[in-house]
């Protein structure tokens, strides 16, 4: 069974991650590869983060902590290869630096910000990413909907955004990603509530909205000078170069209108449509790996042909 169009055809791999008989999917929030193909599930069931090879063979399960929390998920690979990821949990309002295996290296909680954080104004980060000198950004989708700069130690830089329409305004930034596709580097934030995406520089500053040929987009992945994003409204979107449309893989534009949606009845899911795209990744072969926001957790791989 097949998706896409022309230079972006892909096989679906069905049934390709094994979930061990002991773990129970939640919602699958996030996926991520690393340098070796080994692929990286963020959910809210326990554990929530799940380790598998490329062929979809389990190979390990951590982070009980991230249980009914489990959202935003990025691997940053330093300029000494190392590798981190970093993970917010919208239940406990934190953003999390880990090893490969777990282990917690930075934690950051709800900014030192009275003018915008209280007890009734709270933070619930719901992406990060890093910029080029280890700088960390955390959107804070699902509370303020600011964006929140860090240094690599986790002291507080700079802070812009809050909730309206306007340039440097959003509603619901669900996603944040470091564009090194052009001359110098920018951010790319899903401004999902306002069904666009805006773009900053690494300072803050408004540069330009993109808002055609999307729908709800969650996040970002590039892989070479395409960029792929989710739209929570049943289709994965590809953007060349120029930010302009290639192609929409799986789209259902049934799916986000059906009663009761994103938890509709498993009988409904089909292999080559999708239903709340929330995470996506792409690996060296250029196959597509897919996690959508659903109350018993779907995974998809789409092999490049």
């Amino acid at each position: 069974m097949r998706v896409g169009n022309g230079t972006h055809q892909y096989e679906v791999a069905e049934g390709w991650a094994k979930i061990p008989a002991h773990v129970t999917l939640g919602y699958t929030h996030g996926v991520e590869c690393d340098a070796n193909g080994d692929m990286y599930v963020f959910h809210t069931g326990t554990p929530s983060v799940l380790k598998f090879n490329s062929e979809g063979e389990f190979l390990a399960g951590w982070g009980e902590e991230f249980e009914g929390g489990a959202h935003g998920f990025y691997l940053h690979r330093e300029t000494d290869g190392q590798e981190f990821l970093y993970v917010t949990d919208v239940k406990r309002c934190i953003m999390k630096k880990l090893t490969m295996d777990g282990q917690t290296l930075l934690t950051l909680e709800t900014p030192d910000l009275p003018d915008i954080y209280d007890a009734e104004r709270v933070f619930k980060p719901t992406d990060v990413c890093v910029g080029p000198n280890g700088d960390i950004y955390i959107a804070d989708g699902y509370g303020q909907s600011y964006i929140i700069q860090y240094d690599a130690a986790g002291n507080y830089i700079h802070s812009w955004g809050g909730k309206g329409s306007e340039p440097g305004q959003m509603k619901c930034p669900h996603g944040i990603s470091l564009d090194l596709r052009g001359p110098e580097p920018e951010l790319y934030v899903a401004d999902r509530g306002n069904f666009r995406i805006q773009v900053f520089t690494l300072g803050g500053v408004h540069k330009r909205f993109i808002v055609d040929d999307m729908d709800m987009p969650c996040n970002f992945y590039y892989d070479g000078d395409e960029i792929y994003f989710p739209d929570l409204h049943s289709r994965v979107t590809v953007f060349d170069k120029n930010d302009r449309l290639i192609t929409h893989l799986g789209e259902d534009q049934q799916a986000y209108k059906q009663q009761g949606w994103p938890n509709l009845p498993l009988d409904y899911f089909r292999p080559n449509k999708f239903s709340s795209p929330h995470g996506i990744c792409v690996d060296k072969q250029h196959n597509v790996y897919l996690a959508e926001w659903t109350q018993f957790g779907r995974i998809t791989k789409l092999i490049r042909q």
